[in-house]
């Protein structure tokens, strides 16, 4: 499988074209000429380019499904858009970009679903249209916008509905949780990645985009942030999560309640018992 480059978004903008936007819903019609993004040292004319935004959202929501259905595939499950799911908060006005579930359907149970995916993708480099062909121009040090996940209300936003899908129910506890950019993020958010993978709030925040520029973050430390090169290091990863029985727990209690709990715990027979166990106690 391919991943996110120039050559994709250009097909973007050429598809748009040919089936039903305008230039002027896609560049920024400046006095040089039709741009994604405005170039850095010029201004933007007064103009707010909003109207690109449904399109490349739906343009990346379906792209990431066909990426990714190859490892669905492999589990034996289904790349499903737009999931809804009421025990985990998901609705159709906030529903989960992208699944893997045991069923081909939107509407879906929590157990159905095994892997949700926030997707926070947009066009990445600027590009200029110019006698009916979209030219590549710079990437994203070359123009003023923020893309994908290099804006913070972007990483703010994913952050506060995966805390959302956390807090809304025991079956939310066990469904592994992927942010999926295609750029960079700041260094600004290097170490809370790290920590909200840590914390297990989410499993890992992705670049599907290997080359976006000369110089960036391509994985933190602790990996909550990761850029992978290859399809199968990926494919690994993905599979990993799905296949691992993992458990999301989080409290704040006194160290007195907690120590009894360790200490009630560590009765059980085995490890497995003394985890449901623990995790049982935490919840009460």
């Amino acid at each position: 499988m391919k991943f996110w480059d120039v050559e994709i978004e250009k097909k973007f903008f050429t598809e748009a074209m040919r089936n039903f936007a305008s230039p002027e819903q896609l560049f920024y019609n400046l006095l040089d000429g039709y741009f994604a993004y405005v170039p850095k040292g010029k201004g933007a004319e007064g103009q707010t380019l909003q109207s690109r935004n449904s399109l490349i959202g739906q343009y990346t929501e379906k792209w990431s499904k066909d990426f990714f259905q190859p490892i669905a595939e492999k589990l034996g499950l289904f790349a499903v858009n737009s999931v809804v799911c009421s025990e985990l908060g998901l609705t159709t006005q906030s529903d989960a970009d992208l699944a893997f579930c045991t069923t081909n359907e939107t509407q879906q149970k929590a157990k159905n679903i095994k892997l949700l995916f926030e997707i926070k993708m947009s066009i990445v480099n600027n590009y200029k249209f110019e006698n009916k062909q979209v030219f590549f121009v710079g990437d994203y040090k070359t123009h003023k916008g923020n893309p994908s996940i290099l804006r913070s209300d972007s990483m703010l936003k994913a952050i506060g509905k995966s805390i959302n899908i956390r807090v809304s129910g025991s079956e939310s506890t066990i469904i592994p949780i992927v942010i999926l950019g295609n750029s960079p993020i700041t260094k600004n958010y290097a170490q809370k990645v790290d920590f909200l993978k840590k914390a297990g709030i989410i499993q890992s925040f992705i670049s599907l985009y290997l080359n976006p520029t000369d110089d960036f973050i391509k994985n933190t430390a602790n990996k909550g942030f990761q850029t992978f090169d290859k399809y199968q290091e990926l494919t690994e990863y993905i599979s990993t999560l799905v296949n691992s029985d993992m458990n999301f727990f989080s409290s704040m209690l006194p160290q007195k309640k907690l120590g009894n709990i360790i200490f009630t715990s560590s009765q059980e027979k085995n490890d497995i018992s003394r985890a449901e166990k623990f995790l049982n106690l935490i919840r009460e």
